[in-house]
C-alpha cells in the first residue's frame, strides 16, 4: 500500500549533529506544509506505558453504562472525565459520532498560577492503574510534542524556544476515545465525521484496528496506517490559524469497518497539545505574504477554544 504520510525520525533532531537537526527541520516542516501529517519513529513515548494505558482503557469501556456514568461531570464541557456514546459531533454535522471516551488534562506541579484555570482530573476507581498510566502517558507525549514544536519553530525562523514557555502548563488533553462494535446499520453517522481537530498538534499513536483516512489536496480518502513503532502527528487549527494557512490543518475522519468487522471494536489514543489560553493566535508577520491581509483576525488560544466547543457540541 503506498504510503502517503511521510515518515520522520526524531532522534536526529534530539541526538543529531547540525546537519542531521537541520533535516529533520526541513524534512518535519515540509510535511506540515504540505500534508498537514507526518509519522514519528523513535518519539520517546515508552511502548510499555502506551500498551498499559490500552490495557486499562479497554477494562474501563467495558464497565457497565451505570458505572461509567459515575465519571461524566456535567458543566465540564467533556474536557475531564468520561463522555457518553454520541455527544460529540463534527463541527458541520449535526449527527453524534459513534464514540464514548475519556478525558485527562493538565497537571499542574510547579504552583504556577494558571491551576486555577483548570477543572480537576476524575479519578477512576477501576482499573486502579488507569488514572496513573494516564497521568505519566501524558507526560511522555507532552515532552515528545515539545521537542517537535521546537523543530516546527526553526523551520518558522522563530527561534527554537518560540513554543516552550507558551506550551508550558499548556490546556493539553489526553483521550482516550472507545468505538464500539456496531449492532445495526447506521442511519448516518461514521466513527468520527470528518474534522480537523482544534489544538496545535495532534500526537496518535497507533489504534487498535484501522479506520483513519486523510483527505488529500486532490478531494481524496487515503487511508492513514501508522506502522508498529510510530505515531502519526498532524497540525491542529491553532497552528493553521497562527501561520497563515502556510501550515495545513489536514481534514482527516475514521470510517466505519467493511461489514464482516462490525463487531470489532476500536480503542485509540491522541493527545491534543494546546497551548496555555492566554497565547495569542494573531497571525505570524512572517507569515502573511507583502501587501497581503492576514486570513485571520486576533484570538487567544482560551477565546479560540471555547468557540469550537460550542461548535461541536460539547459546550453549550
Amino acid at each position: 500500500m503506498e504510503r502517503i504520510i511521510p515518515l520522520v525520525d526524531l532522534d536526529l533532531f534530539k541526538k543529531g549533529d547540525a546537519v542531521q537537526r537541520n533535516l529533520f527541520v526541513d524534512q518535519l516542516g515540509k510535511a506540515f506544509h504540505q500534508i498537514g501529517f507526518v509519522g514519528v519513529v523513535n518519539h520517546g513515548v515508552p511502548k510499555e506505558l502506551v500498551d498499559g494505558f490500552y490495557t486499562a482503557s479497554k477494562a474501563f469501556f467495558s464497565l457497565p453504562e451505570t458505572e461509567k456514568l459515575r465519571y461524566e461531570i456535567p458543566g465540564l464541557a467533556g474536557q475531564r472525565g468520561y463522555t457518553s456514546f454520541g455527544k460529540e459531533h463534527a463541527k458541520h454535522s449535526e449527527v453524534g459520532d459513534l464514540k464514548e471516551f475519556f478525558q485527562i488534562g493538565q497537571t499542574v506541579l510547579d504552583g504556577d498560577a494558571i491551576l486555577s484555570e483548570y477543572p480537576e482530573n476524575v479519578k477512576v476507581e477501576f482499573p486502579e492503574t488507569f488514572t496513573e498510566l494516564g497521568f505519566k502517558l501524558y507526560k511522555a507525549f507532552e515532552e515528545s510534542g515539545a521537542y517537535l514544536l521546537r523543530a516546527i519553530a526553526l523551520y518558522l525562523k522563530l527561534g527554537e524556544d518560540y513554543f516552550d514557555s507558551k506550551i508550558h502548563n499548556g490546556n493539553s488533553i489526553l483521550r482516550a476515545i472507545h468505538y464500539p462494535p456496531i449492532i445495526s446499520e447506521p442511519k448516518s453517522a461514521i466513527r468520527a465525521e470528518q474534522h480537523e481537530d482544534i489544538n496545535l498538534i495532534t500526537l496518535l499513536v497507533g489504534a487498535s484496528s484501522g479506520g483513519l483516512q486523510v483527505l488529500t489536496k486532490s478531494g481524496e480518502w487515503m487511508d492513514a496506517i501508522p506502522g508498529e513503532q510510530e505515531i502519526v502527528v498532524n497540525v491542529g487549527d491553532m497552528l493553521q490559524r497562527l501561520t497563515n494557512n502556510y501550515l495545513v490543518s489536514t481534514t482527516h475522519r475514521v470510517v466505519n469497518p467493511p461489514r464482516q468487522e462490525w463487531h470489532i471494536p476500536r480503542l485509540s489514543i491522541p493527545f491534543f497539545l494546546h497551548p496555555r489560553s492566554e497565547m495569542d493566535l494573531s497571525c505570524l508577520e512572517s507569515c502573511i505574504e507583502p501587501g497581503a491581509q492576514a486570513g485571520y483576525g486576533p484570538i487567544t488560544a482560551g477565546a479560540y477554544l471555547d468557540e469550537r466547543l460550542r461548535e461541536i457540541g460539547l459546550k453549550k
